[in-house]
């Protein structure tokens, strides 16, 4: 970890190793769009690859733009005069395929991203392109979509790289050795689980992680992560006056607190549905900001063919911004109640919080989200697997608890209900490593990276 030249950490991120896969693979023919919420490190890591992996490189920040850089996109014709343009501008000499060019923020000028089609077949130079999906979408109705991209998604900061800017790496190789021998941690647990929990309060988010590290201040680190969620707020305006959609996305946390099997949009926005909602909806999703997760009908290996589009969960992308969107100010007045959240002596039942970060883990290790409810018989009540996972020609269902393990009725069923489909059953909470009497095992949450790895290499 070393800091930019505004002084700013530079975190180790996975983003970085899939620019290099990136640039060794295609060799300049296409370039590299990397998507993802705002303030999740999109241009930092652009940025820092350039510097490290190339001899020049020239930025340009759609967010804030010299005039003369907008205009020498008016005719790209000429690519010679075009590229002494920008090198003239910046002061910065190009080398042929020893340079890189960055687009920051590029949803903010449709016109440089039509221009990555020209830009790559002409091949002198490496292209980076950073957008927020909150309008990267609806900024390109009237241009062509270069098909020379190669997307990398960016989400928020996961557990190892929590882990890696607070603790260092061998503290995750320890846990990693941990998993494998898969032996109970006995009274270790507690100091690994507060670890995870701290992960929990202070999220992925860049800048709040920046924060924790440099006061040791939760306070100081909620005040950054409600910046955060202003900034997130007035971009939703940006799109919908309505507010609804500014609505939707604050109702996320409580919604997931009532125990519904499903998102509500109609409680979301307090009122009715309307014909719009299914577009706002969509807006959101996008944004990247939350993550659905949608309930299938016919839980099986192909889960995306059964999947209901109309009956889903919403979570937040980021599980430092639901801490902070779930106890409101007036909460956050008490100067424990993080404390008590790290050290787990929270009263009230914190299930939904552990789905949440057990969904952006998920998500973090490349899977999409989705989960199977069926109807109890004699019962207006339902049974719910919270996340089906495919493994070979299987599924492996998981179970989120926050604590006791000892209720699992619905994991239970779900394996006599679909005896061929399920490879494996697992519960993941705060609790210790071990395997009830029917076969499903435990492990606590922080070691569900290193299951999603085993899972992963065993499905590719």
């Amino acid at each position: 970890m070393k800091a930019d030249d505004s002084g700013s950490k530079i975190f180790k991120r996975k983003a970085y190793d899939q620019l290099l896969e990136w640039k060794t693979k295609y060799n300049g023919r296409y370039a590299a769009l990397i998507e993802g919420a705002r303030r999740v490190g999109k241009s930092t890591i652009a940025e820092e690859f350039a510097k490290n992996e190339y001899e020049s490189y020239i930025k340009i920040d759609f967010a804030n733009p010299k005039k003369e850089e907008i205009e020498a996109f008016d005719d790209i014709s000429d690519l010679n005069r075009f590229f002494l343009v920008l090198q003239t501008i910046k002061g910065t000499v190009l080398r042929e395929r020893k340079s890189i060019i960055l687009f920051d923020e590029i949803q903010l000028f449709p016109k440089a991203r039509q221009a990555i089609k020209y830009l790559v077949q002409d091949g002198r130079y490496d292209y980076i392109e950073t957008g927020s999906l909150i309008s990267i979408r609806k900024n390109v109705r009237n241009i062509l979509i270069p098909s020379e991209e190669h997307k990398i998604k960016m989400h928020p900061m996961d557990f190892e790289e929590f882990i890696s800017a607070t603790c260092g790496d061998s503290y995750y190789d320890l846990l990693r050795q941990n998993f494998e021998s898969g032996k109970p941690l006995g009274n270790a647990l507690r100091h690994v689980m507060d670890s995870f929990r701290t992960y929990m309060a202070v999220g992925g988010m860049p800048q709040a992680v920046d924060c924790f590290i440099n006061t040791n201040n939760f306070q100081e680190t909620d005040d950054v992560k409600r910046k955060i969620i202003s900034l997130y707020d007035d971009d939703f305006l940006k799109i919908d006056s309505s507010g609804t959609i500014s609505d939707l996305f604050k109702s996320v946390p409580s919604q997931l607190f009532t125990g519904k099997k499903r998102f509500s949009l109609s409680l979301g926005k307090g009122k009715p549905k309307s014909e719009k909602d299914a577009s706002r909806l969509f807006e959101m999703i996008n944004s990247n900001v939350i993550m659905p997760c949608y309930d299938v009908s016919d839980p099986d290996i192909s889960l995306n063919q059964s999947k209901m589009n109309d009956k889903f969960k919403l979570y937040l992308a980021d599980t430092g911004l639901f801490v902070t969107m779930l106890f409101g100010a007036s909460d956050m007045a008490q100067p424990d109640i993080y404390k008590k959240l790290v050290s787990n002596r929270i009263s009230a039942n914190l299930g939904p919080l552990y789905e949440n970060v057990i969904a952006q883990t998920i998500v973090a290790n490349g899977y999409e989200l989705f989960y199977h409810t069926w109807r109890k018989e004699n019962s207006t009540h339902s049974y719910e697997i919270d996340f089906l996972l495919p493994s070979k020609s299987k599924l492996v269902a998981i179970e989120a608890k926050s604590s006791s393990i000892r209720n699992h009725e619905s994991i239970s069923l779900f394996q006599k209900k679909y005896p061929k489909r399920i490879s494996e059953r697992y519960i993941v909470s705060s609790a210790d490593f071990q395997t009830t009497e029917d076969g499903i095992k435990n492990i606590p949450c922080c070691f569900l990276p290193f299951l999603l790895e085993r899972l992963r290499a065993l499905h590719q």
